[in-house]
């Protein structure tokens, strides 16, 4: 095992000054050491794609910049790694945690991307090794890694397994005791919509704890939950609404919502009338283990009416949220915004059906209910045109 400590010591004296990327509880020993270094700098991205950009941009002025993220996100990776960083040849260098690795056990969503890690930096065209497994190794190695950066100005990876890093886990993030003790717990939010919701209601949970939680605490036929695919729970979402008259309801996080923000302008161009955006926003990544976001400089609710969203209310507690989702008449996508304590409970489950089964029965619950009548579609509300469709 190789000490964080150690690592990010002859990180920087080799030039490295910037640290960027989408944590993962892999690598949050070397993130805690980061941000416990006053001579170097972390940005908190919103997706791995963004972190390439942050270090081209750290390269062009004279640094040299780290992405630190889990092998998930080198699909927002691969347009700025093989358009930017080589066609402009901007160095950088990738600490990326290998989920899914063949022969370790691991969750459904880590497969594919676990088999096909090494064989995507290949097809980039990007050099890679694994973590050296003592600290004695880690000088011949980064020597090596550093003096390729510098003569071929193109990106290096470093691959972290399972148990890699030690040190200790930290680093800042909302503190869930000082919290203000009037914001509700996520569980408690999740017990309140599951309450509310009228049987014929699709639910797309965002990936992370949100899912585990509402299917802890109501599984149903109508639940889609994201173990994956983080920041699209919204986009499955405008999917659903846009092919059912039902009421269709997304459970968002702030971390997944910052991600992909551009789907609010999509959904506010197409205005599926029955959607309604439910943000549950704690200010961290909870399921990475409770790193800060980006959050606290974010108007939800001013971005969703600025991208079209026929409403959107910021619910000041638990009783807000339930008379909101009571009062929706339909006219047009809403989004409702409700600040929510950091933490989860306690030896959270997971869904007890795997990832294939649980589309299936949504699939077939929505072609049954098509089959006794109900509308398949909703029509867009009135003013609201297609954009795709005028431009024919």
């Amino acid at each position: 095992m190789t000490d964080a400590t150690t690592l990010l010591r002859h990180l920087v004296d080799r030039g490295a000054n910037f640290f960027t990327g989408v944590p993962c509880s892999h690598l949050d020993p070397l993130l805690s050491e980061v941000h416990g270094r006053p001579d170097v700098r972390y940005v908190p991205a919103s997706s791995e794609g963004e972190s390439v950009a942050l270090c081209a941009g750290t390269w062009l002025t004279g640094g040299l910049g780290v992405v630190m993220c889990q092998n998930s996100g080198l699909g927002n990776m691969v347009n700025p790694l093989t358009s930017l960083s080589a066609s402009s040849r901007i160095p950088c260098l990738l600490i990326v945690s290998w989920r899914g690795e063949p022969g370790r056990p691991d969750e459904p969503q880590h497969e594919l991307m676990g088999r096909m890690t090494p064989g995507l930096l290949d097809l980039m065209e990007i050099d890679w090794r694994h973590l050296p497994s003592s600290d004695s190794d880690l000088p011949g190695v980064l020597d090596e890694v550093f003096a390729h950066l510098a003569s071929t100005r193109r990106p290096y990876a470093i691959l972290v397994r399972a148990g890699d890093l030690t040190g200790q886990d930290g680093g800042p993030r909302p503190d869930p005791a000082g919290a203000p003790a009037e914001l509700p717990s996520r569980h408690e939010a999740l017990t309140r919509i599951a309450e509310a919701l009228s049987p014929e209601a699709v639910v797309v949970a965002t990936t992370g704890k949100c899912g585990r939680e509402l299917s802890s605490i109501r599984d149903r036929e109508r639940n889609f939950y994201c173990v994956g695919a983080m920041g699209y729970a919204n986009a499955i979402a405008h999917g659903v609404a846009l092919g059912t008259s039902e009421p269709v309801y997304v459970l968002d996080g702030d971390g997944a919502l910052l991600m992909h923000l551009g789907n609010l302008s999509t959904i506010g161009a197409t205005a599926p009338p029955a959607l309604t955006h439910i943000v549950l926003d704690n200010g961290s990544y909870d399921s990475t283990g409770g790193q800060a976001t980006a959050a606290g400089t974010v108007d939800f609710t001013a971005l969703a009416r600025a991208c079209g969203y026929s409403d959107a209310v910021r619910c000041e507690d638990l009783d807000g949220l339930t008379r909101h989702l009571g009062s929706r008449a339909f006219a047009g996508p809403t989004l409702l915004h409700l600040r929510i304590r950091p933490g989860s409970v306690e030896k959270l489950g997971r869904p007890d059906r795997r990832p294939p089964e649980i589309a299936e029965r949504l699939k077939y619950s929505m072609s049954t209910r098509r089959a006794a009548g109900a509308p398949a579609t909703a029509p867009a509300p009135e003013g609201v045109t297609d954009p795709c469709m005028s431009q024919l």
